[in-house]
């Protein structure tokens, strides 16, 4: 029989972008901490024909064949070296991506777990999966913020833009 806490969930966002990758290791350290199941959902768009990427930003889209095998590699990538005993399982999904993860977790006991991209100014979030899932969802949701590498890279993007650094 399984203990009350391998009973809850922590769900967690996921779609092969850097913030993803880092929800997903904190969801990892989150359900090593607290004995919980981990459950990574790839949310997909089965009506455009572009394959997934793990550098597209936009809504995964493909076939769910493809999706499947980029949260198996996601996965992999991310647990294949540690020996931890984290129970953890994937599940791929068509749908908008922040209605669907607030669905699934629906309990007042799961912990959902996105990357929660950066606020701007006027307390708008820059995700709109990350904006809906805060607004939306009846369990606790913890929004991990990017990484300083993504945070300084998209800053150098700008200044490029810009005309601000030369080079290439």
């Amino acid at each position: 029989m399984d203990s009350p806490s391998q009973q809850q969930r922590i769900v967690v966002g996921i779609n092969g972008s850097l913030n993803s990758l880092v929800a997903l290791q904190r969801a990892g350290t989150e359900a090593r901490l607290t004995g919980r199941r981990l459950l990574a959902v790839l949310v997909w768009r089965p009506y455009d024909t572009d394959p997934p990427s793990r550098t597209d930003r936009s809504p995964l889209k493909g076939t769910r064949t493809a999706a499947m095998r980029l949260l198996k590699d996601i996965l992999n990538d991310v647990f294949a070296a540690t020996d931890d005993a984290v129970p953890i399982s994937g599940l791929v999904i068509s749908g908008t991506a922040g209605r669907t993860l607030v669905q699934i977790a629906n309990k007042e006991t799961d912990l959902l777990v996105i990357g929660g991209g950066h606020h701007r100014r006027l307390r708008r979030w820059r995700s709109p999966v990350a904006h809906y899932c805060l607004t939306h969802a009846t369990c606790p949701v913890l929004a991990v913020p990017p990484p300083t590498l993504q945070l300084d890279l998209e800053a150098l993007t700008r200044k490029k833009r810009l005309g601000l650094v030369r080079g290439g």
